[in-house]
Parts: C-alpha cells; sequence; structure tokens
C-alpha cells in the first residue's frame, strides 16, 4: 500500500491541508475502484468503514488477493471536516464561498473530446485508455482559484479513471439508500443487496453537478459523441450509511464486509463470493422522492419511523406550538418509504422535516437537497 499526500491550494500563508489517498496496486490490475467517504464532513458512517477497509484491503493485498487496484480517500474534505460553529460541525457547506461542498465539479468534456476526436481508432479497449488519460491530463492541468476548487479537482482527478466510483455518505436519520443512473442498476443491484439498502434511486440527472454525477454525465457526454467507439466506462454511485449518529463498529464492519463482497463479485478480489441477499426493495426514480415540508413553526413530533411504508395522506409528524396550544399534523401527499427524516426537534414554517420516497416521477428540475 502506498499513501500519497496531495496540497490543497493555500488560502493564506502558513496554512497547509492536505488530502490522503491510500492506493493498493497488484503488479497486473485488471480494473480500478476508488471509494471516498465524508465529503460532506459531518457524515462521518463512511470514513469509519474505510477505516475498517483499509485493514483487509491491507491483509488481502499481502495475501495476493487483490486483482484490481484499490484507491481510499478516508477524509475527502479536510476544509469541512474543520468547520465547527460553537461545537456544531459545518461540513456540507463551504464558510467562503457557500457552496454545498458535493457540488460544481467540473465539466471537461466538452474539451476532451475535442482532444481526442482525431486520435480515436477503431479499438474501442484502446478508445476508453485514450479517453481516460486524457480526462486525466486535462483534470490534472487545471489551475484552481481557490482551496475549495483545488479539493475538488484533487478528487475528482483521482476518480476519473476508476472502473467503480463509491462515495460514501449518510443523512440525518435514514434507512441505507443509494443515488445512480438506471443505466447502471444491473450492476449496482449486487452492492444494494449485499449493503442492504432498503431504497435505491434512480435518475440520469439531478442537478448541481454532484460528485458521482461529474463523473456519469462525463461518460454520457461521451457515448453521445463517440457512440460505440469506446468500451464501457465504469458507474458511479453515492451510498447513504444511513444516517449521522450511526457511527458504529458493528455497522461500519458490516458495511465494509458488504463491499468486500461486492468487490469479489465484480472481480475485483479473487474469492468467492457469498450469495446475494434478497434485494429488500425495488429501485424508484429520484423524481418520485416527496420532501414532506412543515406548514409552520413548533416542536416536531414524529409519528412515523425511517423504514416505514406510508399510505397517501398518512401523518408523518405533529408540529406542536406550546404557546398556542395549536397541534398541525403534517402528511405526506404521496404513497411510499419514510426513508429520512430531520435530526432536529424544531420545525421552521416551510422546512423539511422529511423525505418519502414514492414510485411514480412527480418533480422536475433540480431534485437534490439545497
Amino acid at each position: 500500500m502506498q499513501i500519497r499526500v496531495h496540497e490543497l491550494l493555500a488560502a493564506v500563508p502558513g496554512m497547509t491541508r492536505q488530502i490522503q489517498s491510500f492506493h493498493y496496486e497488484p503488479a497486473n490490475p485488471a480494473g480500478k475502484v476508488y471509494l471516498q467517504a465524508s465529503l460532506h464532513a459531518d457524515e462521518l458512517p463512511g470514513m469509519l468503514v474505510l477505516w475498517h477497509l483499509k485493514q483487509q484491503l491491507a491483509q488481502m493485498e499481502a495475501a495476493g488477493l487483490l486483482l484490481w487496484s484499490v484507491v481510499l480517500v478516508p477524509v475527502a474534505n479536510p476544509l469541512g471536516l474543520e468547520q465547527v460553529l460553537m461545537d456544531v460541525p459545518q461540513g456540507r457547506f463551504d464558510n467562503d464561498s457557500r457552496e454545498n461542498f458535493n457540488r460544481f465539479f467540473l465539466d471537461v468534456s466538452q474539451q476532451v473530446g475535442d482532444d481526442v476526436q482525431g486520435l480515436l481508432t477503431d479499438d474501442p479497449s484502446s478508445n476508453l485508455q485514450l479517453i481516460r488519460s486524457t480526462l486525466r491530463q486535462t483534470l490534472a492541468s487545471q489551475v484552481s482559484a481557490t482551496q475549495l476548487q483545488s479539493m475538488r479537482v484533487i478528487l475528482q482527478t483521482l476518480a476519473c479513471d476508476a472502473d467503480i466510483v463509491l462515495d460514501l455518505h449518510c443523512d440525518f436519520e435514514a434507512v441505507q439508500h443509494l443515488y445512480l443512473s438506471p443505466d447502471f442498476w444491473s450492476q449496482v443491484e449486487p452492492l444494494a443487496r449485499y449493503l442492504g439498502a432498503e431504497a435505491c434511486f434512480l435518475t440520469k440527472e439531478a442537478g448541481g453537478q454532484s460528485f458521482d454525477e461529474c463523473f456519469t454525465l462525463f461518460w454520457e457526454q461521451m457515448q453521445t459523441r463517440f457512440a460505440g467507439r469506446f468500451s464501457a466506462p465504469g458507474f458511479a454511485v453515492t451510498v447513504e450509511l444511513r444516517g449521522v449518529a450511526d457511527v458504529d463498529h458493528g455497522l461500519a464492519r458490516q458495511d465494509c464486509q458488504a463491499l468486500i463482497n461486492f468487490l469479489i463479485e465484480r472481480g475485483a478480489i479473487d474469492s468467492q463470493a457469498p450469495p446475494l441477499p434478497p434485494l429488500l426493495n425495488l429501485p424508484t426514480p429520484l423524481a418520485g422522492v416527496e420532501p414532506v415540508t412543515s406548514p409552520t413553526g413548533g416542536l416536531i413530533v414524529f409519528c412515523a419511523q425511517v423504514g416505514d411504508y406510508l399510505k397517501a395522506g398518512q401523518i408523518v409528524a405533529e408540529i406542536i406550538d406550546p404557546i398556542t396550544d395549536r397541534v398541525t399534523p403534517v402528511a405526506c401527499t404521496h404513497a411510499g418509504l419514510l426513508y429520512v427524516r430531520s435530526i432536529r426537534r424544531m420545525a421552521s414554517t416551510g422546512m423539511t422535516i422529511a423525505h418519502v420516497a414514492g414510485q411514480k416521477a412527480y418533480r422536475q428540475g433540480y431534485l437534490l437537497s439545497p
């Protein structure tokens, strides 16, 4: 295993920050897997999962069981990790730019496409390698104007030539769930089964140029421009490891083993994959997710738990005004799985307090949370 250190652009004199990547390399890798955790720096379950995975991969590397190279970035966001205000982590948004850390990754598809246009051959495998190397060089040549931009470029460069990209996140109070393009469901389904994911959300483009989509949309642009001229480039998935409080060795070991099982099934590790567990729920469109909002402010008393399947019109929570004694029930409009709810227990008017995964798409445009 090699540890590589990537220096972020210094914001002020005397202040340096780094990203460490851990590289497990067999002699002749047949593919590449990239995993990162805590891009939203207050989302820590994935960081613990990758800590466990580091130990397992070291043993596998020593035993000669790795068939693909594996790159781990357990701390993807050192900027957000130190953003703590009055003992409350602020790791979702950059304090300087106010941008979500998991938005606005680079789209270099036009530049890469122009550069390879006249160099492609009749060999799809060779063309894939050409596009990957050009993408890697293009990202490496970017000149960042801010520390945040330099962090995004580093992460994107580390992942850009991978066959599998797994971005580990979590939500507030939530069940295990995944976000991915519908084009890759057949390849990702084993991961959903091994993880025990209770929801899988499919969308071509959610908006915002998030980390997984900067990978997925780049290759979709290449496919549109050079249809049939390169071999399959791989896929990216956002993995939501339950809720922010689920930083637990038992859960982390379970999730780590699920990732290993998936990598065995994909042929990245030389071992026998266990039988696939049942799929807990069929995938649903991200456009079918209903944000449940509170029409008024007050105490939130939830009437349903994450993992509950709700009927249309079922009460999700009561909002209690302790001054007027008014109790306002808040119900979902559509039937579906209550897969996440807020960790806050005081609502403000218009606040999203939960999300329900419905089976039919009805929303359009930007589909992600802020």
